[in-house]
């Protein structure tokens, strides 16, 4: 994974239009941007959380990637944080809706993105890539410009969410690939980091109770409900971008690592015995 996108220019590398002073200005601050290194935990505590076992399983929280134990390989995965100017000069993001026939997480709001394969060069590629094979977005439209800290999804996928502007909107036709992805739309991005119309629900998991976040979304006649590990990258992207904490309570603070390391253990296993297959929520 790459930790910072290149310095040059929009202009320079592939041609691409100005925009506002305003995204000029938020080009340049995530072209700087690296993800924070850090680790919850000592890395003899990581191996002991990684001997043990135990039956419970990952829920749509997500994680960051550095709070598994340092043995843990999951699969790796890409999604794409693609922001715009609005008409009324706020930013947005684009979001998809996911096919009600795919037999995973069917129906849910989810970023373009997906499973890297073996040609891909790195984590742009492929945001890009499965970007435009989900929602008709050309790749050479996006300006990749950052990439956050790695996240685990619910099936043990390595996701690593790549923040990509588009600099021309109107040079973007949505075509969604009916197989995966029902409906394209857009939402303002501050509104990852405001308590309007959003929602938590606690959850127990490992003996400890955690937050999953909900927020609702209504345009034209659609009404979206955007939650689990996309509402946790969201949260986080959007927390870079605008440089400032969620006005809400983000998770729980007293997590036990130790306890989630044994469930990361068990999953990890089972995904190894071929047990757990998935897609990117």
């Amino acid at each position: 994974m790459k930790s910072g996108a290149s310095a040059a220019s929009p202009t320079a590398a592939k041609g691409f239009k100005f925009g506002s002073s305003r995204l000029l200005a938020l080009a340049q601050q995530l072209r700087v941007y690296k993800p924070p290194l850090y680790s919850p935990f000592d890395e003899a505590e990581a191996m002991r959380g990684y001997k043990e076992s135990t039956r419970k399983s990952i829920s749509h929280v997500g994680f960051q990637e550095s709070m598994a134990p340092v043995r843990f390989r999951p699969k790796k995965a890409a999604v794409l944080i693609c922001l715009f100017e609005g008409d009324d000069g706020d930013l947005r993001v684009i979001l998809t809706k996911r096919s009600s026939t795919l037999s995973t997480h069917s129906g849910e709001v989810s970023l373009p993105g997906g499973k890297a394969e073996e040609h891909d060069k790195d984590d742009g590629i492929t945001a890009t890539r499965e970007a435009e094979e989900e929602i008709g977005l050309d790749p050479s439209l996006v300006d990749v410009v950052a990439f956050l800290e790695p996240f685990l999804s619910q099936h043990l996928l390595r996701v690593i969410p790549v923040i990509g502007i588009l600099w021309d909107r109107k040079a973007f036709n949505p075509t969604p690939n009916p197989a995966e992805v029902e409906a394209v739309f857009d939402a303002p991005f501050e509104m990852f980091l405001k308590d309007e119309n959003r929602r938590s629900e606690e959850f127990e998991w490992m003996g400890e109770n955690h937050l999953v976040h909900f927020f609702d979304y209504k345009t034209g006649d659609s009404d979206y409900v955007i939650w689990g590990l996309t509402a946790r990258i969201l949260i986080r992207a959007a927390t870079v971008v605008y440089q400032r904490p969620p006005a809400f309570i983000e998770q729980k603070p007293n997590l036990k690592y130790s306890k989630m390391l044994k469930a990361l253990a068990n999953l990890h296993e089972s995904c190894e015995n071929g047990r757990l297959l998935g897609h990117v929520p």
